[in-house]
Parts: structure tokens; C-alpha cells; sequence
């Protein structure tokens, strides 16, 4: 009884304690990889780099520098019929930004491999490390 009460009283507690956590870990991707797009698209002249901080607008600016129209950005209304090749039209972008940049293209397929199970972390984290060298590397 006494094992119960401990479990019950912890159970609470520590769902809010991860969703701090995880709530932490979100904003800090989404402000590294905001920076990141940013510093690329001063790179790359666009007149328009802080778009890397809008949500939906940061995908348009992507696709902007991939030479992309930015209107492709609309297919994110369409579920799954559009999501999928709103991706692969945002890989295509990635690979031109990187190559234009001196870097490999091939980078670019990182974000594939976050879409496994149980590696998808490892392609997460690849494709970070990745963003931050074509970012912040001297090419």
C-alpha cells in the first residue's frame, strides 16, 4: 500500500519534469537550427535571412535557396499527399544549398534517415552537426 501511495504521489511530478525537459531540448533545436539557416541564407545574399525564425516561412526561405519557388511551401496543407514530396523537394534544396556552398550535397540525405525507427535519432543528430559546419565552416 504504502509502494502505491509512493508511485502515485511520483507519477505526476515526474510526467511534468520530462515535459520540461523535452520542451527544453525542442526550443533549443528549433534556435540552433533557426541560427543556422540564418547565417546560410546571409551567405547565400538572401534579402531576407530572419524568415529562418517564422515557422512555415523558415521552409519557404529553404526552398528559396535551393532556387525552389516558395509557394511549394503550400503542399504542407495536404496531408501526406503533400507532405511527401514537400520533403523530398526540400532534400533536392538542401543538396543545391550545400553544393553551392562547397559542401558535400550528399549531406543532404541525412534527414532520411531519420525517418527509421530506432536510428532515426543518430540521422537527427547527423544532420545537425551537418547544418552547423556548412553554417559556421570557413569554405
Amino acid at each position: 500500500m504504502f509502494q502505491q501511495m509512493i508511485n502515485e504521489n511520483i507519477a505526476g511530478p515526474m510526467i511534468i519534469l520530462f515535459g520540461i525537459i523535452a520542451a527544453t531540448i525542442a526550443i533549443g533545436l528549433y534556435v540552433y537550427s533557426s541560427l543556422a539557416w540564418m547565417k546560410i541564407a546571409k551567405k547565400k545574399n538572401h534579402p531576407y535571412p530572419w524568415l529562418a525564425w517564422i515557422p512555415v516561412a523558415n521552409i519557404s526561405l529553404l526552398l528559396q535557396l535551393g532556387g525552389f519557388h516558395w509557394a511549394w511551401v503550400f503542399l504542407i496543407l495536404i496531408p501526406l499527399l503533400g507532405w511527401i514530396p514537400l520533403q523530398v523537394l526540400l532534400i533536392i534544396a538542401n543538396w543545391k544549398v550545400f553544393e553551392s556552398l562547397n559542401y558535400p550535397g550528399w549531406w543532404a540525405l541525412a534527414q532520411l534517415i531519420s525517418w527509421f525507427p530506432y536510428v532515426g535519432l543518430i540521422g537527427v543528430i547527423f544532420y545537425l552537426i551537418v547544418l552547423g559546419i556548412v553554417a559556421w565552416g570557413e569554405k
